[in-house]
């Protein structure tokens, strides 16, 4: 199986090498990976139609077939992949992350984690998501992926959308297991806060995602991970809605 590996988060993220690290665990697989060469975060499926991409060629520190950055977002490094540099052999799946922070509730509209994902979907391939909890450890992370690859890849092909995952922070021997088809929650977890700087001429403003506290419902992908549980679900491409 050829496996394309990409991010939001950039070529040197230590994200993007954990997920690497657990696709190579696998062995069987084919790795490729397309990522933007800088950060392009909360970009969802954004594409560039009016300026040039720098497509280079990277040594990556985990071994893979090849591996490229692209100045572009997270979604054009799909296109990229599909269209132009495997264009005579098409990869077999898309893994997109593992992102620095969760994709859940509202933020999976947003994400280029996410993003990446979909454009997966739109080139007729199964597609997966990662996230992780952001300023904490990533040792469950690293314990359970592989154990998540090897589940997911055996599921049914459905092209209507991408599996979306999501994993708590926690320490291993606190994590309570996997909670699968978990629904998107009705709120964004990273609440949207604005830094206000003022100038002469108006105002210079930073945003910053306060981590929600409300209590979220049972079945839904923020309460998963409120539980310390690793929070699966599946979240259906507008196309195919």
């Amino acid at each position: 199986m050829r496996i394309l590996i990409t991010n939001d988060d950039g070529i040197k993220a230590e994200g993007l090498r954990l997920l690497t690290e657990a696709a190579a665990s696998l062995k069987e697989h084919e790795l490729w990976i397309v990522a933007p060469a800088e950060q392009c975060s909360a970009m969802s499926q954004r594409i560039t139609l009016r300026e040039e991409l720098f497509l280079k060629e990277e040594d990556f520190p985990v071994p893979v077939h090849r591996a490229f950055s692209l100045s572009g977002t997270p979604a054009d490094c799909v296109k990229v992949a599909f269209s132009h540099i495997m264009k005579d052999k098409a990869p077999d799946c898309v893994f997109s992350g593992m992102n620095f922070g969760y994709n859940s509730g509202f933020d999976i509209a947003y994400s280029g984690t996410v993003g990446a994902a979909m454009e997966g979907i739109l080139q007729g391939v199964p597609s997966f998501a990662f996230s992780n909890e952001a300023y904490v450890s990533n040792e469950l992370a690293i314990k359970m992926l592989p154990e998540l690859m090897r589940e997911l890849l055996k599921k049914p092909v459905d092209l209507s959308g991408i599996w979306n995952v999501n994993i708590p922070g926690c320490p291993p021997e606190e994590c309570r297991g996997i909670l699968w088809d978990r629904k998107p929650a009705t709120i964004q977890f990273y609440a949207d806060h604005y830094d206000a700087r003022d100038m002469a001429e108006g105002q210079w403003l930073k945003c910053n995602g306060i981590p929600t506290e409300q209590r979220m419902e049972e079945g839904t992908d923020i309460a998963a991970l409120q539980d310390k549980y690793v929070s699966i679900g599946r979240v259906k491409c507008m196309i195919f809605a």
